[in-house]
């Protein structure tokens, strides 16, 4: 059997679409995330038992993650990666957007660096000196 027949030849459900595509580890998860509007299908908030088709425009928002995506293949298994990557297509904007955003974050991490180990007996010492400075 190929993956044309495999494929349902309507449309699926948009939270198993959603899980099969591996946006959610989970189908509650990917209906939830329907549900509190994180998903839209054309500009619109759809239900999670909507049909998706091959050629739908759909936003779904992860975490501080948005892509824009134009629905490739219909599933309703989850597979592998590489299978799952092949379902749908990510415009470009949507690609350079996550990318700046990734860049900002790194950028404002940059700054702090943790310390490497505890600090020593000469370095508590400094660090209640300095909060001595502070109660005057």
């Amino acid at each position: 059997m190929t993956e044309a027949e495999n494929a349902p030849a309507a449309g699926v459900r948009l939270d198993v679409w959603l899980w099969a595509a591996r946006f959610f580890r989970t189908r509650s998860l990917a209906k939830q995330a329907v549900e509190t509007g994180k998903v839209e299908v054309g500009g619109q908030r759809p239900k999670s038992s909507r049909s998706v088709r091959v050629g739908d425009a759909l936003r779904v928002q992860r975490g501080d993650e948005v892509f824009e995506i134009g629905v490739r293949g219909l599933s309703d298994s989850r597979g592998p990666a590489s299978v799952a990557q092949a379902l749908y297509e990510e415009t470009v904007a949507s690609k350079q957007a996550r990318e700046e955003r990734r860049r900002q974050r790194a950028a404002a991490r940059d700054g702090y660096q943790p310390p490497e180990h505890k600090p020593d007996k000469r370095a508590r010492r400094l660090i209640r000196a300095l909060g001595d400075i502070d109660a005057l």
